[in-house]
């Protein structure tokens, strides 16, 4: 042979290896929107529009957001979710739907319809006069109709199947209501915090399949905390309170088994017309308060970042607080809810189960 041919022939072959070797991996499938339902975990301000307490839309909170605004997320920075949004391409941030300011583009790419102090008792919404559950559903059927007016029906039917749904509720329903301020009522109605738990889920259930009957097919549902680490929690409790800080265990075992069961509640309701799945946040905030000093980079995982740690939270936790330095050292931000850092790490533990989803895509 030619050896000038042979040259050729050879650079013909490293060419096509290496082309094949380096070329571009498909483009990952995206969701069309991400719609959010709950409380304080996933509110990004909805709560500013509303007359109640619980609101955050003041400094500190915010202090570590995009432009330092205090948006009314119950952290200093990003929530779960919008860590969610951005690593599956959808977009930077998930706004509150009763944002006056929303463009079509926001609207057509998600919104969070979770108001702070809600639950899947309706009475736990009042307790706190914010956004029930029941509203949030209303406010998504709102939804549905304005996107209708805006795009067609087709495209709105289209842009719904292809969301996926995000719920994030249930500590409220047993610290502020089943052992907390309705506790008189609720603890009446329901003797006993398994029977508690029943309403619950099977509110959930009910929850669901509204979601599925107006369109969703892609549903994740997120399990409860440990409460029992929570520093209010902790610090209303006087033994936990006065013995380092530790744990209230009773709490945070309504927490796993309400955890187990939601689990096993959702597998019994899978269906064809759409895919359930369960996100434990339990495990991962755990790990951070057991292993945060040794492991993960924390220094303190039983006091908020904001006052005192032990109490501060909504208005306790103001523009007259003192704040920590570094709240990326800090686990929770407020005596309730945790820092950007530690929603982070969180959502980091979720990815598994983010990328199942963006597989469903395909499959």
């Amino acid at each position: 042979m030619d050896y000038s041919l042979a040259v050729y022939h050879i650079i013909v072959l490293w060419f096509i290896l290496f082309t094949s070797q380096t070329q571009a991996p498909a483009a990952r499938p995206k969701p069309s929107a991400l719609f959010v339902f709950g409380d304080s975990t996933v509110d990004a301000g909805n709560n500013n529009f509303v007359r109640t307490p619980m609101k955050s839309n003041f400094p500190p909170y915010g202090r570590d957001f995009i432009n330092h605004i205090p948006t009314g997320r119950f952290s200093n920075g990003r929530l779960v979710t919008d860590f969610i949004a951005s690593y599956t391409g959808v977009k930077d941030i998930v706004p509150a739907y009763l944002d006056p300011t929303l463009t079509i583009q926001d609207l057509m790419t998600g919104v969070s319809f979770a108001s702070a102090g809600s639950g899947f008792d309706p009475m736990t919404a009042t307790l706190s006069s914010v956004i029930s559950m029941e509203q949030q559903m209303e406010y998504f059927k709102e939804y549905k109709s304005k996107m209708e007016m805006l795009i067609g029906k087709d495209n709105t039917v289209e842009l719904i199947k292809k969301a996926v749904f995000m719920l994030s509720a249930g500590t409220n329903d047993f610290i502020v209501n089943y052992y907390g301020l309705g506790e008189p009522v609720t603890q009446v109605m329901y003797p006993n915090v398994t029977a508690y738990r029943n309403f619950l889920i099977q509110n959930i259930e009910l929850f669901v399949k509204e979601l599925i009957n107006e369109g969703a097919q892609k549903i994740a549902m997120v399990g409860l905390p440990p409460m029992g680490c929570l520093p209010e929690v902790i610090t209303l409790n006087r033994y936990a309170a006065t013995h380092e800080r530790t744990c209230v265990e009773p709490m945070s075992y309504v927490a796993t088994d309400y955890n187990v069961y939601l689990e096993n509640k959702l597998k019994d309701m899978q269906i064809s017309e759409a895919k359930l799945y369960y996100a434990d946040i339990y495990k991962p905030i755990l790990d951070m308060i057991e292993f945060g000093t040794k492991k993960l980079g924390f220094e303190e995982v039983n006091i908020g970042c904001c006052g005192s740690g032990y109490v501060e939270a909504a208005a306790l936790c103001n523009m007259n607080s003192a704040v920590c330095e570094d709240a990326t050292k800090y686990v929770f931000w407020d005596a309730i809810h945790p820092t950007e850092q530690a929603y982070y790490y969180v959502f980091t533990t979720l990815r598994p189960i983010v990328d199942r989803v963006l597989n469903d895509y395909i499959n």
